[in-house]
């Protein structure tokens, strides 16, 4: 199944099979792994942050549930993430050494790659308790799809819509606050939050493309290229963390002051890239934002079950008159539409 609400079916039967979906790959790649342990590792934790952010969306309706859950994948893919996130600082090097300034930083950075790759499969080596952590993980995922069927959530569109707007606003206005910290501190935990909140609002423009799709797309993409930017920076900041907890890993001083120099110069870079997107992507007021994104879930659900099939609106629905003026509705809309 897509990873995708169809509002058209009953949302809660929709929440459970997309979370069931979900958790079945999952647990198919940790028991299968068709291209090895880690690769399934990797692939099942993006399964898991797919669910995550699922779950994001019934917070207003079943808080228990989300808080309850939520921990239970967390630790999940906690579990799993030793050797992931040792292969992920070696990938790192390799992005850095793409832009190496100099024969000199790109040597630097060749013997820091062999020392984190030395690193690596030491980790990989001494993690004889994988298998069991991955038999745990899919015995984890199994009790996650039995606790889907405990769970009460709110039926009908306009009930449905109001939740969502709900979530919408709070991440709309968590991913604002993040953008303006960026602004006035740029440090790395703000870039950290943004990234968060640009990854959730990704997948949750996924989770309702069907409400609108030519605009979700587009939306979708904006927010795919924070995504990436501010994903390398994270990786950057994972990077710098490490030469500064074992410095005596990365060779001399002359050695280790390219390396530093290296990553500053293309954290610096990312951070300046991915501004100006952040701002392109979360530049509509939340509020309203919210607002339409409810109505067009209740248009496009009441449209699809009146049919028997989704409705795809050309364009949104015209805002109600009692929620604000007349124009404040364009700003909103010229963004959604955009290609």
């Amino acid at each position: 199944m897509a990873y995708r609400l169809q509002p058209a079916k009953p949302f809660p039967a929709e929440f459970r099979s997309v979370a069931r979906s979900q958790l079945e790959k999952a647990i198919q790649l940790l028991e299968e792994q068709p291209d090895g342990p880690h690769e399934a590792v990797h692939d099942a934790r993006k399964k898991f942050k797919r669910v995550r952010a699922l779950y994001r969306l019934v917070q207003p309706e079943a808080k228990a549930f989300r808080k309850r859950e939520n921990a239970r994948i967390r630790d999940m893919a906690q579990a799993l993430s030793a050797v992931r996130d040792a292969t992920a600082l070696v990938e790192t090097v390799d992005y850095l050494s793409q832009g190496a300034g100099s024969p000199e930083e790109k040597a630097a950075l060749s013997f820091a790659r062999t020392i984190l790759s030395d690193r690596r499969d030491r980790i990989a080596a001494e993690e004889h308790d994988l298998p069991a952590k991955m038999q745990s993980a899919a015995a984890a995922c199994r009790a996650a799809i039995a606790a889907l069927d405990q769970l009460d959530l709110a039926h009908g569109p306009r009930r449905t819509g109001a939740m969502l707007a709900r979530v919408w606003k709070t991440q709309g206005t968590k991913a604002r606050a993040a953008l303006r910290e960026c602004h006035e501190n740029a440090h790395a935990e703000a870039f950290h939050e943004l990234r968060k909140s640009g990854q959730t609002y990704w997948m949750h423009l996924a989770l309702l493309g069907g409400i609108w799709p030519s605009a979700m797309r587009a939306k979708q993409a904006e927010a795919k290229q924070l995504v990436d930017l501010l994903g390398h920076e994270h990786d950057l900041s994972v990077l710098t963390q490490l030469v500064d907890e074992s410095p005596e890993l990365f060779g001399d001083s002359e050695t280790l002051a390219r390396i530093l120099g290296a990553i500053i110069a293309r954290q610096q870079s990312l951070r300046q890239e991915a501004l100006p997107v952040a701002a392109l992507v979360f530049g509509d007021e939340a509020a309203i934002e919210a607002d339409i994104v409810a109505r067009l879930w209740k248009d496009a659900a009441r449209s699809g079950r009146k049919s028997g099939k989704r409705k795809h609106p050309d364009r949104p629905p015209a805002p109600a008159k009692e929620s604000a003026p007349a124009n404040t509705s364009a700003v909103p809309e010229q963004r959604l539409a955009a290609e």
